[in-house]
């Protein structure tokens, strides 16, 4: 295909997890409606993929966290990420620092930046989270003081994600609801 051919619809389905494409090509779908997931420690997500359609150079969701919920573990990895909050309140741990973010607020995380996002305010937030896809990927879960405060650290170093998140159930599902 080149780059001036059309490119199809793809083909929408339903599951328990959500509304996703099943192959390759554009498509319209709600955020309450699309592919997502639930755990109790990391919130809720809408990630607008399934594994077996993935798109290929980028990551996509849509978190929406609790006061004090975090959105996974700290954690530094060989692509950069984008983050901007759609409703409420956070707190990104960023490199051993705090920082408030509200509604409209970006950040940015260039390559190797130690980060995570942790639910604040009075009611839950909802973050845009969106970043690059290398293979492979480089990914280290360094201990964090600061990120401990919020249970969002490992308890030792690891690069292997099984690792650090074992124990960790996700529940596949939509979110059925937006926070704005």
């Amino acid at each position: 295909m080149s780059a001036l051919d059309p490119v199809p619809e793809a083909q929408l389905s339903d599951s328990p997890a959500g509304r996703a494409a099943e192959a390759d090509g554009w498509f319209v779908v709600n955020v309450a409606e699309a592919a997502g997931m639930h755990t109790d420690r990391f919130g809720d997500a809408c990630r607008f993929e399934v594994a077996a359609a993935r798109f290929p150079e980028f990551g996509i969701n849509v978190r929406v966290l609790e006061p004090g919920q975090p959105s996974c573990l700290y954690h530094r990895e060989s692509a950069q990420e984008a983050f901007l909050v759609l409703s409420g309140e956070c707190i990104a741990v960023v490199e051993e620092q705090e920082r408030r973010m509200r509604t409209g607020d970006f950040l940015y995380t260039p390559s190797g930046t130690a980060h995570v996002i942790v639910g604040a305010g009075e009611g839950p937030c909802a973050v845009l989270m969106a970043g690059t896809r290398k293979n492979p990927e480089d990914l280290l879960y360094p201990v964090s003081e600061v990120a401990a405060k919020y249970g969002a650290s490992v308890e030792r170093e690891t690069s292997d994600e099984g690792e650090a998140y074992a124990g960790v159930e996700a529940q596949a599902g939509p979110l059925g609801r937006v926070p704005w």
